[in-house]
């Protein structure tokens, strides 16, 4: 089978098993899990096999035009060089253990079957926009990947929040996609053809226009899709659907794909220095941004929805710096350790009952009751922080030594101030991100009070994943050696200068909120259940009564105040109440757009009631009264009809007298 065929049904295997899903799930429920999990397995294998005669050599190009268009055509087109044939690899995994990990998640949900077609569609999707050669196809990928998730995130619908949360990615990510349709069209346009190939051929002779005005119509679109400031609201929002759809969305598909889209076309955001220059604010507003609202979130899946933010912020910094080899090299590394703390988080928030941090700061043993979720997400958190031999420190570390490189002018891939901007703020950034993590550990693993909830042993379909992707989240880094010949030869070895500051940093920022939470833990008081809700230091606005009541009896008689045990609200001081609510940015949004439209809405509402319906009520009126003079008319008295014709006959005797004399 050739190398073509076999690509050809690596996003095609899951389309399939998603249609049949669909219409076997009620009328054959027995095969919905195989359903669900053969495909992406199958499509996993096919993309081993594409990326291994790949091998990082010449790119795989094919194409047939699937339509004469009359000007710029549209091909049906494969595109797959070493970036296109990892990442679908990396798509692949992370599909192919929630599908698994779902099996035993929501084995009782009587929704499972829609749920575990839409996760197929949803990995389709995204291998679409991997291979193709295309930009209208990759576009149809894009667009298929932003409805399966408003589905997937609104999974429990009855609950407000989903819905809501739902809703608003749709909307946010919709909100990019306007200008970056827009973009597409003109570098379309520009290049005579929607080609990959072709347009970045177009790029290097010089001959795209308006460079800087297509390259931020397309940031517009990767910054709602990717979840880069200032459209990236809508993700920690999208909590709210099941845990494995969350692994789904920040590890492998959504927020992945505007990443490779800029990797794809570098070129053509290179060609504008202005654009580089706002790609590397953007990154360094996101990366820290989000890392400091991480360190004030409760909800578990919240800090690492936030998290997310944040690598995505590095990666678009990599991509500021030129060096989509050190951005695609930290999308594969994350994508390994975020779907871990995903599945992780959600085999600890099944055995503990709650997403909230301060709930779990307040049990002992939680650990012990879940050993498999407390090893693997302890290996997915030190590679998050970067830490060595970690595969997230040899995947950050090539960003800032891109971003040092630049700086320095070692390399001229990019303006100078982009490479001294994404160098400072990821600095800063690995300290936070360290702090929040070693938070994040703290308090779920190590809390002090009345022995955790025993929901009894998780399905062994949850588990196992952990320790498979345990596995590239430990040792993934140290393929820094052979990946840059599938990354157009990029250098990937670790700089001992920012290796030395990005890892000290890193240790800094968990060594001191490891100090801040044994200092906030020892002098954390003891508080009657009954009067949590009146305790000065519980701020009702950040710890809700009737949350603690329901875990009344987890806690006893006896609980902890949240917030003085909380590092995070110690290292952060007066910024921790505005950190936690994402700096307001929705509430500005809320005064910016929300409430200009609802208002113009309420004016044109008001203008089609009261002006137009006006107009129609009045030329209504008027044959409506003549119609009811006509009726007055028709009495149906003979003598009335006699008076009247009488009448009229001497209106008309006189009438013509008057004429006659006048003659």
């Amino acid at each position: 089978m050739t190398t073509t065929t076999l690509a050809v049904l690596v996003p095609l295997l899951p389309f399939l098993g998603a249609a049949a899903g669909l219409l076997l799930g009620r009328t054959a429920p027995g095969y919905v899990r195989p359903l669900a999990v053969l495909p992406s397995l199958t499509s996993l294998v096919l993309a081993v096999l594409v990326a291994v005669r790949q091998g990082g050599g010449q790119a795989i190009n094919a194409a047939t035009e699937l339509t004469p268009t009359g000007s710029v055509p549209i091909e049906l087109s494969l595109h797959i060089d070493g970036f296109a044939a990892l990442v679908a690899v990396l798509v692949g995994v992370v599909a192919s253990c929630v599908q698994i990990y779902s099996t035993g998640y929501l084995r009782d949900d009587p929704r499972y079957p829609s749920y575990a077609a839409l996760v197929s569609l949803f990995t389709s999707a995204m291998l679409l926009v991997v291979y193709s050669g295309d930009l209208i196809v990759l576009l149809v990928g894009w667009e298929v990947m932003g409805i399966c998730s408003y589905f997937l995130v609104g999974h429990y619908w009855e609950i407000p929040e989903a819905r809501a949360a739902s809703i608003k990615a749709f909307l946010v990510t919709k909100l990019g996609d306007v200008p970056f349709l827009i973009g597409l069209f003109a570098l379309g346009t520009d290049a005579g053809s929607f080609r990959i190939t072709t347009v970045l051929g177009t790029v290097a002779s010089g001959g795209l226009h308006h460079p800087t005005l297509v390259a931020l119509l397309l940031l517009a679109g990767v910054a709602g899709k990717s979840a880069l400031f200032p459209l990236h609201t809508w993700l920690p929002d999208a909590m709210a659907g099941p845990t494995p759809v969350s692994a789904l969305i920040h590890a492998a598909t959504m927020v992945a794909a505007g990443i490779y889209f800029v990797a794809r076309l570098l070129p053509v955001f290179q060609a504008s220095s202005a654009a580089m220059v706002v790609l590397a604010v953007m990154a360094a507003v996101t990366m820290a941004g989000s890392a400091l609202a991480a360190l004030a979130q409760d909800d578990i899946k919240r800090v690492l929805a936030y998290s997310t933010i944040g690598q995505l912020g590095y990666m678009a910094g990599a991509l500021a710096v030129g060096d989509r080899g050190a951005a695609v090299f930290h999308l594969l590394s994350h994508g390994a350790f975020k779907a871990l703390l995903f599945l992780a988080a959600g085999v600890i928030i099944h055995a503990s009952g709650t997403n909230s941090l301060a709930v779990m700061s307040r049990m002992t043993g939680l650990r012990s009751r879940v050993p498999d979720a407390y090893w693997t997400m302890t290996v997915a958190l030190l590679a998050l922080a970067a830490i060595p031999p970690f595969s997230g420190f040899f995947s950050k570390e090539a960003i800032l030594g891109a971003a040092e490189h630049v700086a320095t002018g070692h390399t001229e891939r990019a303006p100078g101030a982009a490479g001294w901007i994404v160098l400072v703020a990821g600095l800063v950034t690995a300290v936070l991100t360290a702090a929040y993590a070693t938070r994040l550990w703290l308090l779920t693993f190590h809390g002090r009070g009345v022995e955790a909830p025993d929901q009894g042993k998780e399905p062994r379909s949850m588990t196992v994943v952990l320790w498979v992707l345990a596995v590239p989240s430990l040792a993934f880094g140290l393929a820094y050696g052979p990946l840059p010949d599938w990354f157009d030869g990029r250098d990937l070895t670790p700089v001992l200068t920012t290796s030395v500051l990005g890892t000290g940093l890193a240790l800094v920022g968990g060594i001191v909120t490891y100090g801040a939470w044994r200092h906030t833990t020892a002098l954390a008081p003891r508080v009657p259940m009954g009067a949590v809700a009146a305790h000065p230091d519980v701020e009702p606005a950040l710890v809700e009564a009737e949350a603690i009541a329901r875990h009344a009896p987890v806690f006893g008689d006896v609980a902890y105040a949240p917030d003085p045990a909380d590092p995070g609200r110690l290292l952060l001081g007066p910024l921790h109440r505005h950190a936690a609510v994402g700096f307001h940015l929705d509430a500005v949004y809320n005064v910016l757009f929300v409430r200009p439209v609802q208002a113009g809405a309420a004016l044109v509402r008001f203008l089609d009631r009261e002006v137009v319906d006006t107009y129609v009520r009045g030329a209504a009126a008027l044959p409506r009264l003549l119609g009811a003079a006509v009726r007055r008319a028709q009495t149906g008295n003979v003598q009335t009809y006699v008076s009247a014709l009488l009448a009229g006959t001497v209106v008309l005797v006189v009438a013509a007298l008057l004429v006659a004399t006048g003659a």
